[in-house]
């Protein structure tokens, strides 16, 4: 996955012998496009070598707040100023001992201090130190102060105990790192409607014209919105999966049941972003019984089915974003471009669908968005919420930039 780019990490390791699973979620980060600052405890330089870290993030690693430093600044203040999020893991029973006691007596500790960023925190440590009241109530006035705190797994421990206390796995870490850090993005306000999944176009009562499309794009979008405080309907033809939480759901099953769908609830919308695989072309007649088997190929005839966004651009208003999405297995710039500017959208999400991890089913997606006035941004590898988190973003930024030239 490579997304957040630009985003600044301050990952805080501290002694405990999860701390060579930091080197994993180190890596992870820096492959989001994320810069990762590392400070390390002394104690954990035990378990694990700053130059592991030095080599994973290309950053210099931090453990003695009094070493010399290669230029003039005060590390804990600039650290704490740089940071998008500070993450500590794993964290130890003594370390959020002293966050919660607010002491500042190590690097690490005086840049949490000093910064106002989030700050997650995962602890790992043995079962029965995990559970100790002192540490429960710690990590309680930790929540309080509004710490966000990823709770460790049960399992197998290093020290041949079982129970809690396990760090959660570096992937679940790293993905609330990302969703702690895009839920800076505020849609408070936005009505959006975001369409999803493939439509089905039937030929007689048993068989249809559809595509590969599973929706999961489309989910991504409808999900980061609505957790960015925006009030999403999700248009969305036959798939499997759960509805996202605080979704409004309008199941549809043809191209034209999309297209009224959208057009009912159109003028209404802040933003549209059609994420859907709408089929191009239906049968020219559907037949109301089965298709029986017969001597000769039957000949199908097929009709196009409407443009919903090209259909939707008379009526948009000038505050009202249009984002459409061109899946292609060809020439994909300049199919997009074609798009792009005969459905007079605000920009476009391009993407390759004959790559195995950026196509219909993956769980990742890469893209190039194209706007207007030439501008193109690709997109590297990512999980598809991150992808969603940064098309909401540059939705973000396009609205600011209508909304300051309608004011105009």
């Amino acid at each position: 996955m490579k997304i957040m780019t630009g985003k600044t990490v301050v990952l805080g390791v501290t002694g405990g012998i999860a701390a060579y699973k930091a080197a994993e979620i180190a890596s992870s980060l820096v492959h989001a496009g994320t810069i990762v600052k590392v400070i390390m405890t002394e104690a954990a330089t035990r378990f694990i070598a700053p130059l592991t870290f030095q080599t994973l993030t290309r950053q210099p690693v931090v453990v003695d707040m009094f070493a010399a430093p290669d230029r003039w600044e005060v590390a804990h203040v600039s650290y704490a100023q740089a940071a998008d999020l500070i993450l500590i893991a794993p964290a130890t029973a003594n370390m959020i001992g002293k966050l919660a006691l607010g002491l500042a007596d190590d690097m690490l500790t005086a840049t949490v201090m000093a910064s106002h960023a989030p700050v997650l925190i995962a602890p790992a440590m043995n079962s029965n130190m995990y559970l100790n009241p002192a540490v429960q109530h710690n990590l309680d006035l930790l929540r309080q102060r509004g710490f966000h705190i990823i709770e460790p797994e049960s399992g197998y421990l290093a020290c041949g105990d079982v129970g809690p206390g396990r760090l959660a796995a570096p992937e679940q870490i790293v993905q609330a790192a990302q969703r702690l850090i895009t839920a800076n993005l505020d849609l408070s306000g936005w009505q959006v409607l975001v369409t999803a999944g493939p439509t089905r176009e039937p030929l007689d009562p048993v068989r249809y014209l559809s595509n590969r499309s599973t929706g999961r794009m489309g989910y991504a979008l409808a999900a980061v919105a609505a957790r960015s405080g925006a009030k999403v309907t999700l248009i969305s033809g036959p798939t499997a999966l759960p509805t996202p939480a605080q979704v409004e759901r309008v199941d549809v099953l043809t191209a034209q049941d999309m297209y009224m769908a959208v057009k009912e609830r159109f003028s209404s919308a802040t933003a549209l972003v059609m994420a859907a695989a709408v089929a191009d072309f239906r049968p020219k007649r559907y037949s109301t019984e089965k298709i029986k088997k017969k001597t000769g190929q039957p000949v199908l005839e097929l009709e196009s089915t409407v443009d919903i966004l090209a259909a939707l651009a008379e009526g948009k208003k000038p505050d009202q974003i249009t984002i459409g999405f061109a899946a292609e297995s060809s020439d994909l710039v300049a199919h997009a471009e074609e798009k792009l500017r005969r459905k007079r959208l605000d920009f476009i999400v391009a993407n390759d669908i004959t790559r195995y991890d950026a196509g219909f089913a993956a769980d990742t997606n890469e893209v190039m968005i194209l706007w207007p006035d030439g501008r193109r941004e690709h997109l590297p590898l990512a999980y598809k919420e991150d992808i969603a988190a940064a098309i909401w973003q540059r939705a973000y930024q396009c609205r600011q930039d209508l909304l300051a030239t309608v004011t105009k």
